[in-house]
This record gives structure tokens, sequence and C-alpha cells, in this order.
């Protein structure tokens, strides 16, 4: 009800009242005489009174309705006050977003200065550690296991008999992955512990150590020190596995974290190659070179040891886990050769505050996580595709592979360098068209590849076991051989490895480092794990 609408009504029984009050007194002036005036009086008093109460009444509803009318002002005003804070709101948002994106702008123009390339090449150091280690003992396998035979018939004064010097040989290469299974699960309490770089400063004196022991092992004439610095090397390179990109990745501008993150498997591959030409007979590929091409794993570990100390820490983890937020500052100066560093330290802070806003996680609470569970999956299936398709048997075995098929012991090595030098030159293929047509197109081409001439293989032994006498065979074996690292190059690896390094990035981002850290420890597991199967691959070679 509105004020006019009451006013009316108030005026209206005002008249309606005064028009009975005029009809009273006429009717006294025109009534009989003998009408006694006091009752007459009385029913005016009647009608004064009803008249009153009806005027207080009006006059109540009269001001609740102007109490209504302020309050209704009151929240106009309100909602006037609401909306220009909204249209304040609105244009810092946009003031925001047009600042985001100046200073995504500013950091994809970030490029590699000498001092970021220099730290990277310090780091890689690392990788090429594993990729030498993980195939330095596929070229020298008759010059180790006749040594074992060796010391074996000095201990006992008999001779080992084929299968269980098979075994020892099988022992010598899966415990490298043993070790590296649990340097790899270690490695994220490491690098908080003591930092990236310190880390893998420490991580050094196992790579010495485990490498001294192996270029001491004929000398000692003990095998069980081959065992013993095969798996301290494996901690090392686990550890490398885990220390490496994680360095890598952090002082990397956002423009080059995902090409820079394949130049670890481009580390692994030149180690490999490295360790294949090197185990050649006309290098050190004798029963008297093979302790020192094993000893060569202690040059890496030195090396970085010289270089890595003038490399700055990780600024990431100098200002989140540190809170040294000068010393990141100085960090990224020296790594960028510039003094415009706020754009990576507003990034940091906004992983920080992601980081803030979670709580320690579990491995249950990871595989629980609706966030994390996704990425999980999808990185324990590529490192299982990746490790379960027998990459590691070539890597430990090509030589007795290809010497099976019927290739001399000199050609089997030479065909073990092609396949080291195909990974280093599909790597460098793989890292521009790993943007041009998608990680998963390339992931899916090299998984088909493989799967063909994984049955060309197969078909050419099968072959070759019923009919030794065709020689045409070790060729078509050793070209399948090829082609299928051909294909598991292309994109297998080096997709899964740029996904192993980007997934607990991205689980930073929505779950916090500890999340991050946690699904990091989980995939480099999963990826050592498989490993110890193929290098057990030698119990089950069959002898053609």
């Amino acid at each position: 009800m509105s004020y006019g609408d009451i006013s009316y009504g108030l005026q209206k029984q005002v008249s309606v009242m005064s028009m009975n009050l005029s009809a009273k007194l006429d009717d006294l002036q025109r009534g009989d005489r003998h009408l006694e005036t006091t009752v007459a009086l009385c029913e005016i008093r009647t009608q004064l009174q009803e008249l009153t109460k009806s005027v207080e009444s009006c006059q109540t509803e009269v001001s609740e309705v102007k109490r209504d009318m302020v309050a209704i002002k009151h929240e106009l005003d309100t909602v006037q006050q609401v909306k220009e804070e909204i249209e304040e709101l609105r244009e810092y948002v946009d003031r925001l977003e047009e600042h985001t994106h100046r200073r995504k702008l500013r950091l994809l123009e970030q490029g590699l200065t000498f001092f970021l390339t220099y730290a990277i090449f310090a780091a890689v150091l690392g990788m090429l550690q594993f990729g030498y280690n993980t195939g330095v003992i596929n070229a020298p396998e008759v010059n180790i296991e006749n040594f074992m035979k060796d010391v074996y018939k000095d201990r006992y004064g008999e001779d080992i008999s084929e299968e269980f010097i098979q075994q020892l040989y099988s022992v010598a290469v899966s415990i490298f992955a043993i070790g590296g299974m649990l340097g790899g699960f270690s490695g994220g309490w490491m690098a908080n512990r003591f930092g990236r770089k310190g880390g893998l400063l420490l991580n050094n004196v196992l790579g010495i150590s485990g490498a001294c022991l192996m270029g001491f092992t004929k000398m000692s004439h003990s095998y069980e020190m081959l065992f013993l610095g095969r798996f301290i090397i494996g901690v090392n390179c686990g550890l490398n596995t885990s220390l490496v990109p994680m360095y890598i990745s952090e002082i990397a501008p956002l423009n080059l974290r995902g090409g820079l993150g394949t130049v670890n498997q481009l580390a692994v591959t030149v180690g490999l190659l490295l360790s294949q030409v090197l185990g050649i007979e006309q290098i050190l590929g004798t029963n008297d070179g093979w302790p020192v091409l094993l000893g060569l794993a202690i040059c890496p570990a030195i090396l970085q040891l010289l270089l890595l100390p003038i490399c700055p820490e990780s600024p990431r983890y100098l200002l989140i886990t540190k809170q040294w937020e000068e010393e990141a500052r100085k960090a990224l100066r020296r790594l960028r050769a510039s003094n415009q560093v706020e754009e990576d330290i507003e990034e940091m802070r906004a992983e920080e505050r992601a980081q803030q806003s979670e709580s320690s996680i579990s491995t249950i609470e990871l595989i629980c996580s609706p966030t994390l569970r996704a990425p999980l999956i999808i990185g324990i299936v590529m490192q299982l595709s990746q490790q379960f398709s027998g990459i590691n048997a070539v890597f430990y075995y090509s030589t007795s592979l290809f010497m099976s098929s019927g290739l001399t012991e000199e050609s089997a090595k030479f065909a073990t360098i092609g396949i080291g030098a195909i990974m280093v030159v599909m790597t460098l293929v793989s890292i521009p068209l790993m943007d041009r047509t998608g990680r998963r197109t390339l992931h899916l081409y090299g998984l088909g590849g493989m799967f063909i001439f994984s049955i060309f293989i197969t078909i050419s032994f099968l072959i070759k076991a019923r009919n030794d006498r065709l020689d045409v065979l070790p060729v078509g074996s050793v070209n399948a051989g090829l082609r299928r690292v051909f294909r598991r190059r292309t994109g297998f690896d080096t997709v899964d490895d740029y996904c192993r390094a980007v997934l607990p990035r991205a689980a930073t981002e929505r779950d916090g480092d500890r999340g991050a850290r946690e699904l990091d420890g989980e995939l480099r597991c999963w990826n050592w794990f498989p490993k110890f199967k193929d290098c057990l691959g030698k119990l089950y070679i069959p002898t053609v």
C-alpha cells in the first residue's frame, strides 16, 4: 500500500463521519423536542472517538510506510554501491588479465643465455651418466663372462657351467636397475633436503664410488665388486633421472621448458652411443680394456663436480622451499642475464600459494586424489608401455641377440653402434616433430611402428632357429631391429620423457609441490621397475 492510498482512505473516512455528524445535527433541529439532548451528544462523542481511532490508525500506517520507504531507499543505495564495486572489480580483473598477458608474453620472449646453457650442460651430464652405464655392459659381455669363469675356476678349481655364468652376468646387469629403483624413489626427498644442485653434487660421490669399484674389479679378482659397483652406480643414475630433469625444468624459461625437457633424453642416447663405440674391440672391448670401459663412468661425475658449483641453485627451490627471495632473484639474474625477473618471481609465487593451500599427501591419498589420479594413470601407463616394450633388452643384450641371429661378434657390435646412432639422430628429429604433430600422434606412431617390426624380428629369429643356413636372415633381423628403434625414437621415448617432466609440474599448479613430488617419485619408480625385468632377459634368451 502506497502513501497516497492511505491518505485518500483517511480523507474519505473523515468525510463520511462529517456527513454523519451533520445528519445528526439536522435531526436534532427537526426532531422531536422531547428527544433528550444527552443521547444525541453521546452518539456524537462515539463518532468522534471512532474518528480519532481511525486517524491514529492512519498515522501508524503512514509511519510504517515511511519506514519501509526509508529501508527501500537504503537497499537501493546498497545495490548501487554493489554495482559500482562490481564495475570496479571488473575493471581490476581486466587490468589483471592484461597484466598477466603481458607477463606471459615477456616470459615467452626469454631465450637461451650463455650461463643458462652452461648450467643445462653441467646438469645434463647426470643423464649422460645414466645412458653410458645403461649401454656399457652390452659390448664387453663375452669379456666379462670370461673374467667370471677365470675367477670361479681360481676359487673352486673347476669350470663354471654356462647356465650359471649367464645367471651371474644377469645379476651384474639387473642389479643396476635395482639401484635405479631405489635412487629414483629417493630423488624427491633428496631434492628437497639438499636442493637440486646440492643433491646432484652429493650424488656424484656415489658415481665416483661405483665407477671405482667397477674399474678395479679385475685388479681385485672379484666379480662381487662388479655387482656392488653396478648397484651403487644404479642408485646414482636413479637419482640423476629425478634430479636432473627437475633442475633443468626449474631453471628454464617458460617458453623453453618443454623443448629443454627433451635434452635429457638426448643426453641418454649420446651416453648410450658413446659406451657402444668405446666397447668395440679396436678401443676398449678387450679382456684388458673392459675394466677401463666400466671405470670411465667416473668422468661424467668428476666433470659435473667441476662445472656444477659455478651454477646457481634452482630459483624455485630457493624461493618456495627456503623462502630466500633475494638469493632467488640473484640466481634468476644470472640465468636470464637480465635484471627484469619479476615475472618469474610472480610465477613462482603463484605456485607457492598453490602449495600452501594443500597439506602433505601420501601415496594412498595420491591414488585417491581426483586431480592427481588422471596424470598418475597416464604416467604409469606410458612408463609401462615404454619399458615393457623390451627396449632395455636391446640396450643390454643387443650384441648377443645379433650374434644369435648369425652375425660375428665384431659385426654384432657395429650393429649395436648403429642402434645408438639411430637413437641420437631420431631424438634430434623428434624434438621439432613433437610440437608440430602433437604428443599423442607421435606416441601412437612410434607404438605402431614398434609393433610391426617386433613381429618381423620374431619371425627372423624363429626361421633362423629352424634353418641355420639362411644367410639373409641376419640382415633381415638387423634391419628389423634398426627400424624398430627408429620408430621408437621417432616419438616414443621423447614424448614419454616430456610427459614425465610436465605431469608433475601440472600437478603442482593444482595440488601443490607435495603432490607433484609424490607423483614424480611414483613415476620414477614405475620407470625403473620394468627395467629390472628386461635386465634378466639373458636368462630367457634362447641359444640358437
